[in-house]
């Protein structure tokens, strides 16, 4: 090859390069100039991301507790007093107790003359109707099949207890103590769960 050629030759190659390497320059010009918007928008997008993550991340943490329903002060006072008087119709000298969902007490009415022995009784006949969500007097059919639920701890599987409930789950629980008979006792328990529906 003549030094003409490759003069030429050289030359076209440079130029040829030059011109790939503008273009090169050119598209990455174009790149780096469409960069901003890029990584603006795949900013965004890992904001809002990260906003869903944050959001999902609260919804999991609600996961994590639960709401229950509890009687107010004033309705469980209401209960309990609707419970005493239908005693005190009868004659009749009885202590009513009303515990939360969680078998707290939340109020203890201890009538004129109720006997020493009915504060007690009244707020365990209240835990155990809660605690099963059932009036005592079916708890205390059960012991026949299996005796050893007496021995669980605040429980009293006589009759008079009856729970309270909402939506068909157990939020509180009425014991009344002090009459001749169980029966009694529940049938006043139940006259304060009746007053709750008023």
């Amino acid at each position: 090859m003549n030094t003409r050629t490759r003069v030429l030759t050289g030359t076209a190659l440079a130029v040829a390069l030059g011109a790939g390497t503008f273009g090169a320059v050119s598209a990455n010009a174009a790149q780096t100039g469409s960069a901003p918007a890029a990584v603006a928008a795949q900013g965004d997008a890992q904001k809002d991301d990260a906003q869903k993550a944050e959001a999902q991340k609260g919804d999991g943490d609600d996961r994590n507790f639960t709401t229950t329903t509890h009687l107010t002060v004033d309705a469980a006072t209401r209960a309990a007093q609707a419970s005493l008087q239908a005693a005190q119709k009868e004659g009749q000298k009885v202590t009513v107790a009303v515990v939360d969902r969680n078998g707290n007490t939340v109020v203890t009415l201890r009538g004129d003359g109720a006997g020493p022995q009915s504060y007690e009784s009244a707020q365990r006949k209240a835990y155990t109707a809660v605690s099963w969500n059932a009036p005592t007097s079916v708890l205390a059919g059960r012991l026949a099949q299996t005796p050893n639920l007496k021995d669980i701890p605040g429980t009293l599987f006589l009759a008079g207890g009856a729970p309270v409930q909402a939506k068909g789950a157990p939020v509180a629980g009425i014991g009344v103590a002090g009459a001749p008979s169980g029966d009694l006792d529940e049938k006043f328990a139940k006259a304060g769960v009746d007053a709750l529906d008023k």
